[in-house]
């Protein structure tokens, strides 16, 4: 099953736990400083809050789409090149409270997005 990933930053972190809590039923599957995150079963969402002080709250910090397996991040980094896009390649990395496999694109309008697989829990912090 893969899953789009929304990554919103906000001005105040347990606003944002509160109110996507009781938006989508479910409480964060993590919680760290400035950071949290929901893994929504309906519909297929993982939400990503991002406390940030010297931005404003309500905007779009990253798109992603996760994925169940490191094969995947592979294929889709092979198949977003050979369509022409530049992409990161893929990696091996810790951020986000994370280990992960990860490849990332930017949009013509700089929108990032990050293909990934989540390989286990890190205490490495967040990195926007």
């Amino acid at each position: 099953m893969s899953r789009l990933q929304l990554a919103i930053n906000v001005s105040d972190l347990q606003d944002g736990i509160d109110f996507y809590s009781r938006m989508f039923g479910v409480a964060p599957a993590k919680i760290k400083s400035g950071y949290a995150n929901f893994e929504i079963e309906e519909p297929p969402l993982k939400l990503v809050l991002f406390e940030v002080s010297d931005m404003e709250g309500g905007t779009l910090n990253h798109l992603g789409v996760e994925v169940e397996t490191s094969e995947e991040v592979t294929l889709a980094d092979a198949r977003l090149s050979e369509e022409g896009l530049e992409t990161t390649g893929v990696s091996e990395t810790s951020c986000c409270f994370a280990e992960k496999t990860e490849t990332w694109i930017i949009d013509p309008d700089n929108l990032r997005w990050e293909w990934y697989v989540k390989q286990g829990n890190s205490e490495t912090p967040v990195n926007t």
